[in-house]
């Protein structure tokens, strides 16, 4: 089996790869061409995965990747995922997370329409919820660029497989964090300022809104989802998720008493970091993928934050020397 992975040097391209080439795949993972390249996710299994180049601005290029690797299996990953980043530059997220949706589609349509391809929905598109917890018939109502560019990914993607019956299918996932989460995220920046705040390298940790809440998992058990909706014998689209809400107030408790320390004594709230329209209370229902796809999370809210919090004191014991 062939699959591609488009955004395979973020965090949940990175747990993807690992998780294929473990069942025996083989792995092309797609790359914008950049100045600066950073594989920092992947540079373990590098070695047993194949780059190529494209970008979801091309779609030539996508179809040229397409022809070549003619993949079993599509995952399209990547995206502008940074929410506050949505907001600066509106445009070129919709461009990638929006228009490049449709543009690997019509690839897909194109050069590999017999390819099972997967789409990276997300819990923001719920935003401004209708109703508690979030299903897959909960209307949307997405409350930023980032969020409007993924209800357009998601509903692009129903299109095509309804109107030229491609297995297309999009996965609603919650928060899912890992030691490999990017540093602008809330929860991986908390979990960085607390190793360097234990190891005297940083005295306070600047947030925004503390109250707000998410129903987190872990990115390793979320990517075993997106490949179990690929193995189905009909197409359809699922949400994943604990079904267990927390706010950024007990991911902060959680993180620094894990560490021995009280995190009231070092977090101070800055407006800088406050949204201009926030998401208050995401969680999920994922009864249908617990049924359907017999699909469990294995860590559970501590060990997440636990599992994060012990990457980072390692990282920054090492740097410390």
């Amino acid at each position: 089996m062939k699959a591609l992975i488009t955004g395979v040097t973020g965090q949940d391209g990175s747990y993807l790869a690992e998780l294929l080439l473990d069942k025996g795949y083989q792995v092309y993972g797609m790359v914008r061409r950049a100045s600066t390249e950073n594989f920092e996710r992947i540079n373990h299994i590098k070695d047993r995965i194949e780059l190529v180049q494209a970008d979801l601005l091309d779609e030539l290029s996508l179809i040229k990747v397409l022809q070549t690797v003619q993949p079993d299996e599509i995952y399209n990953l990547a995206a502008m995922s940074f929410v506050p980043t949505s907001w600066s530059q509106p445009v070129l997220t919709g461009e990638f997370t929006a228009i490049g949706v449709s543009r690997l589609l019509e690839a897909v349509r194109y050069a590999a329409p017999e390819a099972k391809f997967y789409q990276a929905s997300s819990s923001e598109m719920y935003g401004k919820v209708l109703e508690v917890p979030q299903t897959e018939k909960t209307p949307f109502y997405p409350r930023s660029p980032y969020a409007v560019s993924k209800v357009y990914g998601h509903y692009i993607t129903v299109n095509y497989r309804e109107s030229y019956d491609l297995f297309a299918v999009s996965g609603i996932l919650f928060n899912h964090e890992s030691p490999r989460r990017g540093k602008e995220f809330v929860t991986r920046k908390i979990t960085d300022y607390v190793a360097r705040i234990k190891l005297g390298l940083e005295k306070q940790l600047p947030l925004g809104n503390i109250d707000s809440e998410r129903d987190w998992g872990f990115a390793g058990d979320y990517v075993r989802a997106m490949w179990m909706m690929l193995q189905q014998d009909e197409p359809q689209d699922y949400v994943i998720a604990t079904g267990k809400s927390h706010s950024v107030r007990q991911f902060l408790e959680a993180a620094f008493s894990s560490v021995d320390l009280n995190w009231q004594d070092y977090v101070v709230q800055d407006p800088r970091f406050m949204r201009p329209a926030e998401v208050d209370h995401l969680i999920g229902d994922s009864s249908k993928a617990r049924e359907q796809l017999g699909w469990e999370p294995d860590v559970d809210f501590d060990g997440l934050v636990g599992m994060m919090v012990d990457a980072d004191m390692a990282r920054w014991s090492v740097a410390k020397g």
